[in-house]
């Protein structure tokens, strides 16, 4: 069995893992609706390395006290720790994208902050997997700016807050970050903010989107609560916890 992981460390890996669960949840349900074949083939492959990525992490969480069942969705919906830009996706493929583009690289971002040996061969192999989803996001997200850049960028005033309370607040420094205090992770918070938004910054640099509206500032430390790493009391609905939880396959299999 690894070594136990202070309760901030394990909120930590929940939030990243939920937040994966919902982003395969959210790929199988576009893989059948994007513009192009292309994009169909690359959601459901999305869908699938999440699903891979979440089985691996759930490994980690049980050997840390988490149960399995409460893992895989016996459990309500204000439970669930996933950025709140995946509680759900109301729109057409513009809406989509830059819902689901910000949530997947904060969370690749917060995983590769890890600073654990035993967790090292896990976070290569899925930051490999990792390299695609985000450069495939960036360029259709590119396309998008050019295409319908009043629904971006309306949509990103809106997920990029959202996945900001994800990654955490501002004033988790140096000195104020008590995962990188204890060596859990190899920077604080606040770098792995500065990382995200300068790179959405550079993304929509010269295109019609901009990202002026944005509140780079959230969230505010007083609102944010770490165990779901959100600032509202939103969460998914009924229908997906039944989903995640595989209900209705169980009820065919047993007919």
């Amino acid at each position: 069995m690894s070594e136990d992981w202070s309760e901030a460390a394990v909120d930590y890996v929940q939030a990243i893992y939920d937040t994966k669960l919902l982003l395969g949840h959210r790929y199988a349900q576009w893989s059948l609706s994007g513009p192009s074949l292309e994009d169909d083939i690359g959601g459901a492959s999305a869908a699938q390395e999440e699903i891979g990525h979440v089985r691996q992490l759930a490994r980690e969480l049980e050997e840390q006290g988490r149960d399995a069942d409460w893992l895989s969705g016996h459990r309500d919906p204000d439970e669930f720790a996933n950025a709140a830009c995946l509680d759900r996706i109301d729109g057409e493929w513009p809406t989509y994208m830059a819902s689901i583009a910000p949530a997947d690289r904060a969370a690749w971002y917060l995983i590769d902050a890890i600073d654990r040996d035993d967790l090292s061969g896990l976070i290569t192999k899925m930051g490999e997997d990792e390299y695609f989803h985000l450069e495939y996001h960036d360029a259709r997200l590119e396309t998008l700016a050019a295409e319908d850049p009043e629904t971006v960028q309306q949509t990103l005033e809106t997920t990029l807050p959202q996945t900001l309370a994800l990654i955490g607040p501002a004033a988790y420094d140096e000195d104020e970050d008590p995962l990188y205090q204890a060596g859990f992770t190899d920077r604080p918070i606040a770098d792995i903010r500065e990382s995200f938004v300068q790179h959405y910054r550079d993304l929509f640099a010269g295109t019609d989107v901009s990202l002026e509206g944005v509140d780079w500032d959230a969230p505010a430390l007083e609102e944010w609560d770490e165990t779901r790493r959100r600032v509202d009391t939103g969460s998914i609905s009924d229908t997906d916890v039944e989903q995640l939880r595989g209900e209705a396959n169980e009820l065919f299999a047993m007919n």
